[in-house]
């Protein structure tokens, strides 16, 4: 995938929510067009980048903010898109839907946003996050018979890397500039050889850092990863995730210094 196909399967998922809709509101673009580094990849390579994509939808009356939302949420559903970890709290009158496809694992979500709580009015707006892809200029400087070679180490870090991007998109908090020992890396664990990511957030409040572990564990649930609890000897459990599917296992660690510091490791298909 480019930066142009991205872009038109971005649009295509909005699109998907929008054009059977009623009222039929008109898109409005949320900012320029944010192409930006993949959040997984040594904190900002540059190698690979992802796009998002968010539109507020105008022309309606505010009050049928949370109707376009659930519309959206319609839409997708009938397309086989997936939620992130459950469906959105209807209950609630601003509700906020997180969805993604398969198997191409575009992340969006349909939110509304408050205007006047009091009245009931609101905002609604959609959103689309892709997976990561390589950097047009990346693509244009590297060997084109390196282009075509995708090794079984490269797959693992590849794969590596998606989890990663994955999991801090779940976390939904900030990472921190790479400290020693972090970032991406190959190790052997007997007979097995692992591309193995590792990287930590910014220092978090003890609150924080509750809600981004359990956002962690409903996105390891939703996507069919096998999860555990682990003891640790501050009395903070860490997360052990493991994905059947392709043997990778990631772990995320409250530090005592407040950050939460995250792991994946990826075996290599010959391990496999």
């Amino acid at each position: 995938m480019d930066e142009q196909q991205a872009m038109e399967r971005a649009e295509e998922i909005i699109h998907q929510a929008v054009d059977g809709m009623s009222p039929k509101p008109v898109l409005k673009r949320v900012g320029p067009e944010p192409i930006g580094a993949c959040v997984a990849d040594e904190h900002g390579s540059g190698e690979r980048v992802q796009l998002s994509l968010t539109y507020r939808l105008t022309g309606v009356p505010d009050t049928e903010a949370r109707s376009l939302v659930r519309q959206a949420r319609d839409a997708w559903v009938k397309r086989g898109y997936t939620f992130q970890s459950s469906d959105a709290d209807w209950s609630d009158p601003y509700p906020t839907v997180s969805m993604r496809t398969g198997p191409d694992d575009f992340w969006m979500d349909a939110i509304t946003g408050v205007l006047d709580r009091k009245k009931g009015t609101g905002v609604a707006s959609l959103g689309v996050t892709s997976p990561c892809f390589p950097s047009s200029e990346a693509t244009a400087t590297a060997d084109p018979a390196a282009l075509r070679r995708t090794t079984p180490d490269d797959q693992a870090e590849h794969r590596a890397l998606d989890h990663s991007s994955r999991i801090y998109d779940a976390l939904q908090v900030p990472h921190a500039p790479a400290r020693e020992g972090e970032g991406l890396s190959t190790y052997q664990d007997a007979e097995v050889t692992y591309a193995h990511h590792a990287w930590s957030t910014r220092p978090l409040a003890e609150e924080v850092m509750a809600q981004a572990m359990q956002r962690a564990h409903a996105y390891f649930v939703s996507a069919g990863w096998t999860v555990r609890h682990v003891p640790m000897a501050n009395g903070v459990p860490s997360l052990a995730a493991h994905n059947a599917d392709d043997g990778t296992v990631a772990r995320l660690a409250p530090s005592a210094d407040g950050t939460l510091r995250v792991a994946v490791s990826a075996p290599t298909a010959a391990s496999v």
